[in-house]
């Protein structure tokens, strides 16, 4: 693991508990303007938060995303604040009439992972106009947002396209190359892209390049058959993949068309997705903290429905086409390899050795020495 890794792997155990939520007063909106609560009393433990998740193909939501978040509000509140969950299964109409009932429900405060960024906007401004703050998880949405939580996205894709490179080898400059980008209605997607752009621009030659619709992992499978018929086979070096679920979409078709000896990116590493780095199929993944991200969240969460200032736990500031200056906090990323998943995944608990060695892959595993 190199220092940059090492880093971030630190800070990926420690900054949850390095962060407080000791200040009071105002929580500062977008615009750096007044408090969504401005003037009203803080409120207590009993609060009302709505948790907008997007979509449940992707295993990270509904397995790591919902819970962590709910017992980090439970932890900050003494148990006593009530969460409402809904998950849009990839509809921007179904997730905004999810608004809507959330607002009918007079929640404190709301938290959306958006399906479609732009879509949100009016939806984030009724609740404003109904004196609820929204807290953008995940992705930038649209709209007055009051604070942001993610991932530092363009280092996602950075990280993804340096390990790309890093594969290739001495081969990159002769190298022809996929990329299978994420959806457009997703703003991470573009970042993601911009940031492995940044590195494999010049390195390495695009030979063909797709925006996914819905991040579907059928959709990337037919992209990469696509690709191949177009490329001929032989003529593919290696696959940059947005995440996990569509990695393994074009995994499928690699085999399908005889091959198996290149390297694929990934991120989110999602537990398949570990399962094929161990065996060599996938190359990478990207490992994104959710323990940390869902906390953060929860934090903000909490001091916005109470009216307490957010300067204790956003240092960051971020701004999208429609809100400047949004009080942020940016969590870093590790490149996930056959050499340190039981320095993160496993270290972290997110997955436990026995859930990840299953018979199918004991061999491998005893051969990484992951335990």
């Amino acid at each position: 693991m190199n220092a940059r890794m090492r880093r971030a792997a630190v800070a990926v155990a420690t900054a949850a508990m390095a962060v407080s939520l000791a200040a009071c007063g105002s929580a500062e909106e977008a615009d750096g303007g007044k408090s969504e609560s401005a003037g009203a009393s803080a409120k207590g433990d009993n609060i009302k938060v709505g948790l907008l998740l997007p979509e449940n193909k992707t295993a990270r939501y509904e397995k790591f995303d919902k819970p962590l978040f709910e017992a980090k509000i439970k932890e900050l509140t003494n148990n006593k604040a009530e969460v409402l969950y809904n998950n849009a299964r990839q509809d921007a109409n179904l997730q905004s009439q999810q608004v809507d009932t959330m607002i009918t429900n007079k929640v404190d405060v709301l938290v959306v992972d958006a399906v479609d960024a732009k879509a949100i906007k009016n939806s984030v401004q009724k609740a404003k106009d109904q004196g609820i703050p929204v807290v953008a998880y995940d992705r930038l949405a649209e709209g007055p947002i009051s604070a942001y939580t993610s991932f530092d996205n363009e280092e996602v894709g950075r990280t993804q396209g340096e390990a790309l490179l890093k594969a290739l080898g001495g081969k990159a400059e002769d190298s022809q190359i996929v990329m299978m980008n994420g959806s457009i209605t997703d703003p991470n997607a573009k970042q993601f892209k911009d940031g492995a752009h940044s590195v494999l621009d010049g390195k390495v030659k695009i030979g063909k390049e797709f925006d996914t619709k819905e991040w579907s992992p059928d959709n990337a499978n037919a992209n990469m058959e696509a690709a191949i018929s177009a490329l001929g086979k032989g003529k593919i070096a290696g696959v940059y993949s947005a995440n996990d679920g569509m990695a393994g979409g074009i995994i499928t078709a690699l085999k399908a068309a005889g091959i198996d000896d290149i390297p694929v990116t990934g991120q989110d590493a999602e537990l398949a997705g570990v399962q094929r780095i161990i065996t060599g199929e996938q190359y990478m993944s990207v490992y994104k903290s959710y323990p940390q991200e869902a906390a953060v969240a929860a934090e903000m969460a909490v001091a916005l429905a109470k009216g307490e200032d957010l300067g204790s736990i956003a240092k960051d500031k971020v701004s999208s086409d429609s809100a400047k200056d949004v009080p942020s906090v940016l969590v870093p990323v590790v490149s996930l390899t056959q050499e340190n998943i039981n320095d993160t995944v496993i270290k972290d608990g997110i997955y436990t050795a026995a859930e990840i060695c299953t018979d199918k892959y004991k061999s491998a595993c005893d051969k990484l020495g992951i335990k």
